[in-house]
Formats: C-alpha cells, structure tokens, sequence
C-alpha cells in the first residue's frame, strides 16, 4: 500500500514552467503536456501554498539553435558552464507563447518564478541557472516563509522539473514529483533522470497519494 502523505503549512507546490510553449502546439511542446492542466488544477486545492516558474528567454538567447550559425535543435554548443543543448526558439519573453496555459488556475499562485532570462546563461531548474552558481532566490524564499517540503509539478521530467527536484534535495528540502501531474518528453533522457532523482532521494508519487 502506498504511503499517504498529508498536506500542511510547511508544503508548498511548485509548478514548473506549464507554459503554451510547452503545450501542443507551441515551439517546444511536450507530448501531451496539456494534459498535465487538469490534474494541477485539482492540486491547487489541496496545497495551501502554491509557486509557478516561468521561463522567460530574451530573444537571441545563447540556447536557441537560431543563435548559432548552422546549428539545428537537439544539437549541442559548449558554454561556459558545459555543454548546451540548442533548443527552438521558446518562451521569449512577452509573447504569447511563454504565457501560462490559459487553463491554469494562477489565482492562489503565491509567486512567479522567472528564469532563463539571461542572454548568456540558461536555466533548467528554478533553483539555479544551469552554471550552478547563480540563485534564482527560491530556495531563500521558502525557507524565509518556513517551507520545507517542494512537491513539484509541471513540465517536463527530463529537464525543468528533474534539475528542480535535484536541486531542491541539495538545498535541504524534501522533494517531491507527483508523477500524474508532470508531463514528460518521453526521450533518451527520461530513465536517466528518474534514475538520479532515485538516488537523490526525491519521491516520486501520485496525486491519490496526498490528503
């Protein structure tokens, strides 16, 4: 039988990037992202605080393949920080394509996240940029408000939620994916980062496991 984990002051949800971009019909779109709407929607009653991240490039950013002179998407560059897959142009700022889902409930969201909006550096996790120096301030925000427990939400497993919950366990808190309310590429990254997310100590559970 599954362990039931009952929600309180000290949990927060955060929901990671579930953007039109990531949905069906957007520039980078996760299988089926859009599906993951409902489910989180659902969530928003249960958790008493809730945080969205928000990926919010400029245009130009050093992780679009268009940056970079015959390049193509799924390629890779070096960046100071390692190696950089180039994606399709996403969620530049202002454009309708890094506004939320249209069906997502925001109106219990405590706070909006933005990250990726430095030209030179990307962002996977909404705790760290991807040089793992610079802080996007979450982690100091939940600890400010005495939140210790990060279930997370979103889109998508392989990258913006997994270097989350990686990060999240680093900085101290016990994390959480709920599996039916996270969306997942379904690519050669999957197993991997599940795998390291198992190892990290992150928890990964299903909605019907809250109460």
């Amino acid at each position: 039988m599954a362990e039931s984990y009952s929600i309180g002051e000290e949990d927060v949800m955060v929901v990671i990037d579930a953007q039109r971009d990531f949905c069906p019909g957007g520039a980078l779109p996760v299988p089926n992202g859009d599906e993951v709407i409902g489910p989180i929607n659902r969530l928003m009653s249960v958790f008493k605080h809730t945080v969205l991240s928000q990926d919010w490039h400029p245009e130009g950013h050093q992780s679009f393949a268009s940056t970079h002179a015959g390049k193509q998407p799924m390629e890779t560059v070096d960046a100071p920080y390692g190696e950089q897959i180039l994606w399709p142009d996403h969620a530049v700022a202002g454009t309708e394509g890094a506004e939320f889902h249209p069906d997502l409930d925001t109106s219990k969201v405590e706070l909006v996240v933005r990250k990726g909006f430095r030209p030179e550096i990307d962002s996977y996790s909404t705790f760290f940029e991807n040089d793992r120096k610079t802080t996007t301030g979450l982690a100091g925000y939940l600890k400010q408000r005495g939140l210790k427990r990060v279930f997370l939400v979103g889109l998508a497993t392989e990258y913006c939620v997994g270097f989350s919950a990686l990060d999240g366990v680093a900085e101290g808190f016990e994390v959480f994916v709920i599996s039916d309310a996270t969306g997942s590429f379904g690519n050669e990254a999957t197993e991997p980062m599940c795998e390291e997310m198992d190892r990290a100590g992150v928890k990964r559970i299903k909605s019907s496991d809250l109460s």
